[in-house]
């Protein structure tokens, strides 16, 4: 029972990195992004690569592999965002599996339908990271980093104007706020966090395959999201627990030969469903955030 528990906080913190940058994406900007299971393969294809064929260490790869998915989520958006509603969900699901396909037939670079192994430990003040409770204590260091980073954007400046975009373009347009540039930036900033989680997937798997990397990944970060509460990044870590308990719920108890994997997608649909139809706000629902007023003895200096 204790591994099992150890197993879910892990996952939990991997797929809470992806859910913070769903959060960002469509929680914050409202745009109904399916690819980040594609940023969180090249996440990890990124570290397996450069660690195993290369020689890098881990440390070295997080931030070639950080930079890249936010460069393809740059890509992405940029093409893309001249789209709404389910066109838009379509054409990012169809960006994710281009890169689900690429790495299943770059023999060459990716190992193909194969994958890479052996992908070598961390190093940590001399000594490889073996152990499930350091692996703990490192994948929730970067959760929590990038949720304090993610904060104080949604604090910032931009987070007001990437509010202002999700509630109506056209007004924002005509306040002077770039609504592409916010929205790229958003797309970036989502795809950085799910290319950081698929390091660490990488790292404590110490393989990767391109079977790993499907659309269900990209529907269990976008439940974690609705499930929590849309727009609350704390929400979202929230929801990141549920969902990994219920998906290893049937291991513990001894029931995974009863419930077949397929069931428990089944469940994620359904809990999508229900949330939408009775509590669209989610768990703890949105944040709202309350911000100073400028008095006009201050706005005159």
């Amino acid at each position: 029972m204790l591994n099992f528990f150890l197993l879910i906080v892990i996952y939990a913190g991997i797929y809470a990195l992806m859910a913070l940058g769903q959060n960002m994406i469509t929680g914050y900007v409202g745009i109904l992004s399916l690819c980040q299971a594609g940023f969180f393969a090249v996440g990890s294809y990124v570290t397996a690569i450069l660690s195993v064929k290369l020689g890098w260490s881990f440390w070295a790869t997080v931030p070639v592999a950080v930079v890249l998915s936010a460069l393809l989520g740059v890509l992405i958006g940029l093409p893309t965002l001249r789209l709404k509603g389910d066109y838009l969900a379509i054409a990012t699901l169809g960006f994710a599996e281009i890169l689900r396909t690429i790495i299943n037939n770059w023999d060459s670079l990716t190992n193909g339908p194969n994958g890479i192994s052996r992908i070598p430990k961390a190093m940590l003040f001399g000594s490889p990271i073996k152990s499930k409770y350091a692996y703990i204590l490192l994948i929730w260091f970067f959760v929590l980093v990038v949720y304090l980073l993610f904060e104080r954007i949604a604090k910032s400046r931009m987070g007001r104007a990437l509010e202002a975009i999700r509630e109506d373009e056209i007004a924002a347009s005509s306040m002077g706020i770039n609504i592409t540039k916010y929205k790229v930036w958003a797309f970036a900033l989502g795809a950085a966090a799910a290319g950081l989680a698929g390091c660490l997937q990488a790292l404590y798997i110490g393989s990767v395959m391109p079977g790993t990397y499907v659309f269900m990944v990209s529907i269990m970060a976008l439940c974690m999201v609705v499930l929590g509460g849309m727009g609350n990044f704390t929400a979202v870590i929230l929801g990141a627990f549920i969902i990994q308990l219920i998906s290893y719920f049937p291991q513990m108890v001894g029931l995974s030969n009863v419930i077949p994997a397929q069931a428990r997608q089944i469940l994620f649909g359904l809990i999508l469903v229900l949330m939408m139809i009775y509590r669209p706000q989610g768990i703890l629902g949105r944040k709202e955030r309350k911000y100073r007023k400028t008095t006009r003895k201050e706005a005159s200096k």
